[in-house]
Parts: C-alpha cells; structure tokens; sequence
C-alpha cells in the first residue's frame, strides 16, 4: 500500500471553450474532497490547445505531455480540434497524443438515467467500453504521418489499424468490468463486412470470453445496435466495441439518458489514466456562463475511484462517491437544470448547488 503521506499529483489540462468554466467547477470539487477526505492531492494545472498554440507554436508542448506522464492522473478539458492549424504547424490533437503517450487504450463511458432528468429512455444502465488508440482513427493509427490521404484531386483514402493485442487487451477490460456488474458482454462489429479488421476482433473477444464462463457473452452488428440500443436499452450491460463504434454508441447512450452533458468517460491503460468529458468545447456557448459541468464532474469521480483501486485508498473511493452523489442532488433539482437540461440555470449556480450537497456529503 502506498503510504497516504506522499502527495498524488493530479494534472489538470484545460482546453478551450468551455473549458476554463467546467475545469474550474472541477477544481473547486477536487479541492474540497481533497480537505475534506484528507486526500493529500496536490493539484496543478497547464494549458492545452488553443492557447499553448499562441504560446508555443503546438496544442500541447513535450513538457505537458512529460507532466502527463509523471502524474498519478490526468484531467483533460475540451479541445477545439477544428479550429486548429493543421498538424504539422502544431495543430495536434492533445486527446490522442495522451491517449498515445500513456497507452490509455480503454475509453470507458457509463450512462444512466438520473432523477429530475427528461431522458428518451426509461431504463438504461450500461457502459460502453471503446478501444481508444487505433481503429479508423486517422491521428492515432500511424507511428509515421496520418492514417488519411490524398492521392489525387478526386481521392481521399482511410487506412484502418485493428491489432490482435488491442483487440484482447480491450476485450479484458470489458469482461472484467462486467465481472462487477451484471456480468454480460455485448460486442459489436460489423465482420459481416469487414472481414479481417472485425474479423481479427471478433476472434480476440471470443478467445478471452473462454476465460470468462461466468460472463455471458452476445454479439451484434453494429447497424442493428444502433437501432436496438434505442428501442431497449435496458437490455444492455458492458459494450464492447472499436474505436469509431464505440465512439458513436457512447453518444448514443449518452442523449438516450439525457445528452451528452450528463456522459463522463475515462480513458485507462495500465498505468495511467485521464479524466475527460465525452462532450466538446462548445464555442457557440462560451463565456456566457451556461455551460453543463456534469460530465467532467462525472469524469473526475472515475478517476478517484480508479486512483483509489490503484493505489489501495479507500479514501479515495468515497470521495469519488461523494461527487457522484453531489451531481445527482444538483441534477434531481430542475431549477438547477443548464439550458442543454432544458433549463436556465447557469454555471455558477449549478457549481453552487454540487458544492453544497458535497458538503453535506462529506464527513
């Protein structure tokens, strides 16, 4: 066990848009959890995309990236990925260069339905487990140049990467989380077409499933999940998918328990991981006060309970407890419902009502 005197650093990367208003509702949650359950976090923070652009000429410089991987957790706030210039001027995208540089390979994206929220589901409880660092992902797909290019005028071509040990290592994750939960594995491809990349896939998941009797496994394709994820929801537990699939599904699950600001998402590999909102930066929004802190608040929950797993804490598992908890008070009252929740609540009062329920919360 690690000794609780050493200080766990936290990094936190804000973005742009609207990231500076959720990041600093994350860290004033952060720094009350951190007195209140005596989590010796020492907490710094760093500047990513936009703004390290003007200043350094990248999205996210070689020391950020060396901070990333020196810390025990990484908490990564939207990017504008569109409005950058194009890679090779610096225009990288943070996201993937970490998900890359720490081999966070797992995307974990629960969704739930939460009371006082207007949801198209009724029922839904599952998390979508997405390998995160090859796929059709043209950035991350490549160790020289873009998975994407032009031969001519009239061409663009995709190269699409599915390895044997990505396959199986996301397969793990999945059937191990569902170990914890109601222990069934749905995966999802689309080898009926995709012969060798889902092919390649589907064998992995399969192969690890026969460590796993007690977990059931189903298979899908991925066009009649999407279709089925809306019409019963309920009927799904762990989803475990590639990277594009898993990317579109989590969003769908997400708006089916009522939109994408209520979606925290982790990303893990063995031994890092980093805390991000499944939603973008949002710029239509920015600085008016409006945005939806949940899902990074969410995010940053996973990421205490994981540290807490990791580094034998226990502590470190009721404060990530204690947020979830706060964020489900402030959502279950409507006068602190954001305009994506259909509200007009601002920032700053949604921050206020999840940091007075944390209060209540903590001991």
């Amino acid at each position: 066990m690690m000794p609780t005197d050493m200080p766990l650093q936290l990094l936190m990367l804000e973005g742009d848009g609207i990231s500076h208003e959720i990041m600093t509702v994350a860290r004033q949650s952060l720094d009350v959890v951190n007195q209140a359950y005596s989590l010796n976090l020492n907490i710094e923070s760093e500047a990513v995309g936009l703004e390290s652009i003007a200043q350094f000429g990248t999205a996210i410089t070689d020391e950020a990236i060396e901070r990333a991987r020196m810390a025990d957790g990484v908490v990564l706030g939207p990017v504008s990925t569109y409005d950058y210039p194009p890679a090779e001027v610096g225009g990288i995208n943070p996201s993937a260069v970490l998900r890359i540089a720490l081999n966070l390979y797992a995307n974990i994206r629960p969704s739930e339905i939460r009371q006082g929220v207007n949801s198209v589901a009724r029922e839904l409880d599952l998390v979508v487990v997405r390998e995160n660092t090859e796929g059709f992902y043209a950035d991350r797909n490549m160790a020289v140049g873009s998975g994407e290019f032009q031969p001519s005028d009239d061409m663009a071509l995709a190269v699409r990467k599915i390895t044997r040990q990505a396959c199986r290592r996301i397969a793990l994750t999945a059937f191990k989380l569902a170990r914890q939960r109601r222990r069934l594995v749905t995966m999802v491809h689309k080898a009926n077409v995709l012969k060798l990349t889902d092919g390649l896939f589907v064998n992995e998941v399969r192969e690890v499933s026969k460590a796993y009797p007690d977990i059931a496994l189903n298979e899908m394709i991925i066009d009649a999940m999407a279709a089925k994820l809306v019409l019963r929801p309920e009927a799904f537990d762990v989803i475990v998918t590639t990277n594009m699939y898993g990317d579109i599904l989590s969003d769908e699950a997400a708006a089916l328990s009522g939109g994408l600001g209520l979606a925290g998402a982790l990303n893990v590999g063995d031994e890092h991981a980093m805390a991000q909102a499944v939603h973008g930066s949002a710029p239509d929004i920015a600085g008016q006060g409006i945005a939806n802190p949940s899902s990074i608040l969410l995010s940053c929950a996973m990421l205490l309970d994981w540290l807490s797993h990791r580094k034998q804490q226990p502590a470190l598992g009721k404060a990530a407890v204690a947020i979830n908890r706060a964020v489900n008070a402030a959502l279950a009252n409507r006068a602190c419902h954001t305009p994506d929740l259909g509200g007009s609540a601002s920032t700053l009062s949604f921050a206020s009502a999840v940091l007075d329920a944390l209060h209540v919360e903590v001991p």
